[in-house]
């Protein structure tokens, strides 16, 4: 009896660790299994606390492009070829859905709680794959994840504090016709600050997406520095479609940035190897 107990035991080990001593397919699975649990443990108790205090910081934070006192308007106000001195700017967001100030609130806590456990996922997913990576991957992939990380909460950062408030007060102070007045649904507003600051976010990527190419073989810095006069072109066109505004200046705000982000991957690319440039 001792000896079937034995082999059982044995057995499982086995199962869990393999053959060779390393872990199994389902030992594998087991600890993402873990892994995912305790982000989705992690998650929710954070939408219950971002439900909680959301009250209290929408109309501040959400809302706060929609009024005069922002704080980028404040700071702009003073400058001749900006009417933001005019401190009667207002927007109402209107509500035209029974549900809609319920659910917006739900899917606000949600995304707020995305953000803010971001580094956390990031955490766990490095945890995950670690004992897999020799040293020298292992400190490229880290890397990676610490600085794709900070890039994207600078994205987001970057579009709530600049792109979408000159988007926003453009789109709403714009007119075809004086008969036609603007009036912004809730859906259509939560649904343009979202996306723009997830945008930023995801283009801010391109320094780390520029290195992780490099590191494939697929481009390298002297491709890069070839065709930046065609990437100009490219972010040039996609400064314009993020900011549908019509001055130069804001249109500028978008662009700089994204030629930096296009810069700095340049020099986060490898070169190319000396074999391939003889």
């Amino acid at each position: 009896m001792t000896q079937e107990k034995e082999e059982i035991k044995g057995t499982a080990l086995q199962t869990e660790e393999g053959e060779d001593g390393g872990m199994t397919f389902w030992g594998h699975l087991e600890v993402l299994r873990w892994a995912l649990m305790r982000v989705v443990i992690v998650l929710l108790i954070c939408v219950v606390g971002c439900f909680i205090a959301m009250p209290y910081i929408f109309d501040d934070f959400v809302l706060g492009p929609t009024s005069s006192d922002f704080f980028l308007y404040r700071l702009l106000s003073g400058l001749p070829f900006f009417n933001f001195a005019d401190k009667s700017f207002h927007v109402d967001i209107i509500n035209i859905n029974v549900a809609s100030q319920f659910m917006t609130h739900i899917t606000t806590s949600f995304w707020f709680s995305l953000v803010i456990i971001f580094p956390y996922l990031i955490y766990e997913i490095w945890k995950f794959i670690k004992p897999a990576l020799f040293k020298e991957e292992e400190k490229n992939i880290g890397f990676a994840f610490g600085f794709g990380t900070f890039m994207f909460f600078l994205g987001c950062a970057v579009g709530y504090c600049l792109v979408f408030p000159f988007t926003f007060r453009f789109l709403t102070e714009y007119q075809i016709s004086e008969s036609i007045t603007n009036q912004i649904n809730l859906n259509s507003y939560m649904g343009n600050f979202l996306m723009m600051i997830f945008v930023m976010g995801v283009v801010f990527e391109l320094p780390l997406l520029s290195w992780v190419l490099s590191r494939l073989g697929i481009v390298n810095r002297e491709f890069l520095k070839q065709y930046r006069r065609h990437a100009v072109v490219v972010l040039l066109v996609l400064s314009a479609v993020i900011t549908p505004s019509g001055d130069p200046f804001t249109l500028m705000v978008v662009f700089i940035p994204l030629y930096l982000l296009y810069e700095l991957g340049i020099r986060l690319a490898r070169k190319k190897p000396v074999e391939e440039t003889e």
